[in-house]
């Protein structure tokens, strides 16, 4: 392979003439940053493939962090409370007859409620003493919610001709009212002719919103009634209302809609009380409740969301980049993948999220300016309440999209593949399943709506056959019910459906999947293992290690020298002690660099002082690496053998701790030896190019003795840390040395516990 492709998937010129080293710390071609499995080269190599895999993770965890940040701070843990304080107090407050909101079933039960618990429930004027609260029209339920603006009534109608009355029937019924639908609704004024209460206004014009009820979906418009600002003034006008005839039988549905504000906890809730009355009669109640935040910059937290905020919309357009370059460089091939899909649908729901995020901003200013402006009006923030709540389900999806995103970046190892290959495999036998399945269930869904829909709730609807269907699956369900609805057919219904679909195709479908999934599993390990994530850690963990060692022992060997307890310390006596103590040549002229450095005044001997110096120089080093060491965790010596793999093995049983340090220390001093030759051979380059500019500038006219002394000059070397501690010229944590010369590069490394090999 090409050794320009070593670390990088497309050929950069411009890193060419670097070091590898130099390369690998931060080398950046066109596609660096934005550099993936899909951009890279990595089809032919596996420890760049498992390296740009692990890269890629780590900056997803990041993004990942952020994204469950901003989702989790729009919510809140008072949050439920607060709608269960509002749920308690409106609905189950009973009137003096005994009727809450709960147990309406008629028109003269929403009445009693409405004159009595719902007035009780929305004016707190005073205390439990009867002393103001001191505020003075505002009403403070439970003494922390303000209610914001006047509440409001809107009920919807239909025509007296919205059906035909049979003929037989025709002198008793004069009159017929069907059940709601847009194309139905009254919209003529009627009663006393004086308010708003009696005159239809279209759902443009009360800038409202549809609402799906428990019998169908209801518009916007409708006949209203904003109650006055005081309790006794709403008592009148309810009571008006009632006289008139408000309710009759056109009626159909009728709205109760309010919103409140908590400040201690900085959060709204929009009350939506229904009422809905069929063409059969009676009442059906069903309320909604939103608890939402829409004012969101108030607290430090809230600050500190800002901050997420930002560096999720930086996410974002670093994944935009990255996506348009796999785009560009895959085309339509790109979409054959579901994770690249699943990549798409993120960030474009990421996108959604950012552009409702600013809408949401701006419109609840808007809301609160006309508030203030006019106190004593119906704050609407039914619509903001609904698309606040639509944001926060569109946000809850995205970050389960965003974690299951995980198994993207983890599925190249083989224990992780299991998952994705068994239902990849089993794809075309489950389809053919499900194809049989329901149509099983759906002929025992469409049975039981028809025996027991007119008895049975949960078999009303034929929505609710499907899903009572599951739930009797999962063993939730109601015999005694069904068996009442149908003695015979019912219990006949019941044993089938569960012999059918529980025992036999239930575990038709786990036959299925265990069946796939076994094979896989077999398949995985009879694969030839390949260099993995947890291989990679290991082998930087324990080349790291040796290399820390290494230096310790370097530098406990000057400390030897210098505690000596000689007043003074020749040059000579230095450097025969250390070859005494057995370093190398090159080892020692790495070390005599440190004597050079601390000999202050040149004459090549350590005076006390020197000494003084170097030695706690030398002590901070040492501290550094015991530091370093500790953190590393557990020495490489005291590992078990079974950590070494299966290729460090002897016939005669396991390659012991000390024998591989030992081994390992050699190779590592052959590099040594190597990077000494090297040194040696381009210090003798350097004389030889010295010599040969010298002849050219000999030969050269006007040019002095002066003048080619100048050009002669080298340029003055770096003198490297002999400890090897500081600098980040040597890769510690690789474990590999890397050298260029003229223009290639020398990797030299050793085999690590993990059994995979690194050539010279």
């Amino acid at each position: 392979m090409d050794p320009r492709r070593r670390h990088i998937g497309l050929w950069c010129p411009a890193a060419a003439s670097r070091s590898v080293v130099a390369s690998e710390a931060s080398l950046q071609c066109s596609l660096g940053l934005w550099g993936t499995t899909l951009t890279e080269n990595t089809a032919e190599n596996r420890e760049l493939y498992v390296k740009t895999t692990l890269r890629e993770l780590l900056v997803y965890i990041v993004f990942l962090v952020d994204i469950c940040l901003l989702t989790y701070g729009m919510t809140s843990s008072s949050a439920y409370y607060y709608t269960k304080v509002m749920s308690e107090l409106f609905l189950h407050t009973p009137s003096d007859t005994g009727v809450s909101f709960q147990a309406i079933s008629s028109m003269a039960d929403f009445w009693d409620f409405a004159q009595g618990p719902l007035l009780d429930s929305l004016y707190w004027t005073k205390w439990y003493n009867n002393q103001s609260l001191g505020h003075g029209s505002h009403s403070f339920i439970y003494y922390e919610n303000l209610l914001l603006g006047v509440p409001r009534l809107r009920q919807l109608r239909v025509r007296n001709d919205s059906c035909v009355v049979h003929e037989d029937f025709r002198e008793d019924i004069l009159s017929c009212y069907d059940v709601y639908s847009p194309d139905k609704e009254e919209q003529l004024p009627f009663g006393p002719l004086n308010g708003t209460a009696w005159t239809y206004h279209s759902q443009d014009e009360l800038g409202g919103s549809s609402h799906w009820g428990r019998l169908t979906s209801y518009s916007g418009g409708g006949y209203y009634l904003d109650l006055p600002g005081s309790r006794q003034a709403s008592a009148e006008a309810l009571q008006d209302l009632q006289e008139g005839l408000w309710l009759d039988r056109g009626t159909r549905v009728v709205f109760i809609d309010f919103s409140v504000y908590n400040a201690n906890i900085n959060l709204f809730c929009v009350l939506r009380l229904v009422v809905e009355f069929p063409a059969t009669g009676g009442a059906i109640p069903s309320w909604q409740i939103r608890t939402v935040k829409l004012i969101r910059y108030v607290s430090n937290w809230d600050f500190f969301i800002i901050g997420c905020e930002i560096i999720f919309c930086i996410f974002i357009v670093y994944y935009m980049v990255e996506e348009i370059l796999e785009l560009h460089i895959h085309r339509l091939h790109y979409l054959s993948s579901i994770w690249n899909i699943l990549d798409l649908v993120v960030i474009m729901l990421s996108i959604v999220a950012v552009g409702f995020h600013i809408f949401r901003t701006l419109e609840v200013n808007r809301l609160m300016g006309k508030l203030l402006q006019q106190p004593n009006m119906y704050a609407d923030f039914e619509f903001l309440a609904f698309w606040q709540t639509q944001y926060n389900n569109m946000n809850a999806v995205n970050l389960f999209f965003a974690w299951i995103k995980i198994f993207k970046y983890i599925s190249f190892n083989k224990t992780m593949t299991q998952l994705s290959s068994t239902l990849a495999r089993c794809a075309k036998d489950i389809l053919g399943f499900a194809v049989m399945f329901f149509i099983v269930f759906f002929a025992y869904a469409q049975l039981g709506y028809l025996l027991f829909g007119t008895q049975v709730e949960n078999f009303s609807t034929f929505i609710k056959c499907i899903f009572t269907q599951f739930r009797i699956i999962l063993g939730d369900f109601d015999y005694n019910a069904i068996d009442n609805a149908n003695r015979i057919l019912g219990p006949a219904y019941f044993v089938t459906y569960v012999f059918f679909v529980f025992f036999v195709l239930l575990n038709m479908f786990l036959a299925i999947i265990n069946d796939t999934y076994s094979e896989v599993k077999e398949e995985l390990a009879g694969q030839k293992d390949e260099l993995q994530l947890s291989d990679l850690l290991k082998q930087g963990y324990n080349k790291t290690l040796l290399r820390l060692r290494l230096r310790k022992e370097r530098v406990s060997d000057v400390q030897k020298v210098l505690q000596g307890g000689e007043q003074e310390i020749q040059f000579e006596d230095f450097t025969n002690t250390l070859r005494e103590l057995g370093h190398a040549e090159h080892e020692i002229t790495e070390l005599t660099a440190a004597f050079t450095r601390f000999d202050q005044d040149g004459n090549h001997i350590l005076d006390k002082k020197e000494q003084e110096q170097m030695q706690q120089d030398l002590e901070e080093k040492r501290v550094a690496l015991n530091a370093e060491i500790e953190n590393l965790g557990q020495s490489i010596v005291s590992s078990s053998p079974g950590e070494l793999g299966p290729e460090a093995t002897r016939t005669d049983g396991w390659v012991s701790g000390e024998e591989f340090y030992t081994l390992t220390r050699r190779v590592l001093q052959l590099e040594t030896v190597l990077e000494g030759v090297m040194s040696q051979v381009d210090a003798v380059g350097s004389k030889l190019e010295m010599l040969e500019r010298k002849e050219q500038l000999a030969s050269s006219p006007g040019m002095g003795d002066q003048g080619i002394w100048e050009h002669l000059q080298p340029t003055s070397p770096v003198t490297p840390d002999p400890w090897g501690v500081q600098g980040g010229q040597e890769s510690g944590g690789g474990g590999i040395l890397k050298h260029q010369i003229a223009g290639s590069s020398l990797i030299a490394s050793t085999e690590n516990s993990s059994g995979h090999a690194l050539h010279f």
